[in-house]
């Protein structure tokens, strides 16, 4: 997974007006000044956090191994933040693991590591081959799964001047949204027509697991949630109204959910 601030910086250089990311990557770039405007929340879920038997639970990670793919990437932050969740120091109680030759996947698989966070199609494939256990699933395991991972997210200008293909882009998202919800066998067959997955059924099972909760879901108390637990272990030094303020517009999310009713 790519480190936090390279994530984004295709929106924040202006070279793509639109950029579905993680919550937290965009928390991170708005507290470094990056200009982005976060509009909507779009799905829960999809991250896995997987751990060798006799792992149970997040506490038991003290003092074991967690793969990443890179120091700063987006695994070892959310899973510092899960540890810091349940009382542990995940800078002394943690022992973080890249490997430049080697995926976090392939750590795990060949039993080097103890533990790492799994993005689709890894966890479906590791449960296919019943290879170690899942101790975090944040589509169903809270606090995480009461928040949207994927959020959509625009760039200023761009919003500021053109509010109406900004609204209809928001509109086609959020309708897609819908179709993965609604029919999860229809949508995981067009990703593997078009070649963007090879295996249907790890695509069927990711989106069938996950929630679709748009119209439920606070974006804004998102966007709060992360900033809060994300400043509590210095990971960003603004506040969460300061990050809301400036880089938040709800006015397209709040229209579609009166004229886009379930």
């Amino acid at each position: 997974m790519e480190q936090p601030i390279a994530a984004t910086e295709p929106l924040a250089h202006g070279k793509v007006d639109f950029q579905l990311n993680y919550a937290f990557n965009f928390v991170r770039a708005l507290d470094v000044g990056e200009p982005i405007t976060v509009l909507s929340g779009v799905m829960v879920g999809c991250l896995e956090l997987f751990a060798i038997e006799g792992t149970r639970t997040i506490t038991d990670l003290k003092g074991k191994s967690v793969g990443v793919q890179a120091l700063g990437s987006l695994g070892q932050a959310l899973v510092t933040l899960m540890a810091a969740q349940v009382g542990l120091d995940p800078a002394k109680d943690l022992h973080w693991i890249t490997d430049p030759k080697l995926k976090p996947i392939e750590l795990f698989e060949q039993g080097k590591i103890d533990a790492f966070l799994g993005f689709p199609p890894e966890p479906q494939d590791l449960r296919t081959r019943h290879i170690g256990h899942v101790i975090v699933n944040t589509a169903v395991d809270r606090p995480w799964s009461q928040y949207f991972c994927c959020m959509l997210a625009g760039s200023p200008d761009y919003v500021q001047a053109h509010p109406n293909a900004t609204k209809r882009v928001v509109r086609a998202i959020l309708a897609a949204t819908d179709l993965c919800a609604t029919e999860p066998a229809r949508a995981a067959q067009q990703l593997t027509d078009r070649g963007l997955t090879p295996r249907y059924d790890y695509a069927f099972q990711t989106l069938s697991e996950n929630g679709y909760k748009w119209r439920e879901y606070d974006a804004e108390d998102t966007i709060r949630f992360y900033a809060l637990r994300m400043r509590d272990v210095g990971l960003i030094k603004s506040t969460p109204q300061k990050i809301i303020a400036e880089g938040t517009n709800w006015h397209f999310l709040d229209e579609l959910k009166r004229e886009l009713k379930a």
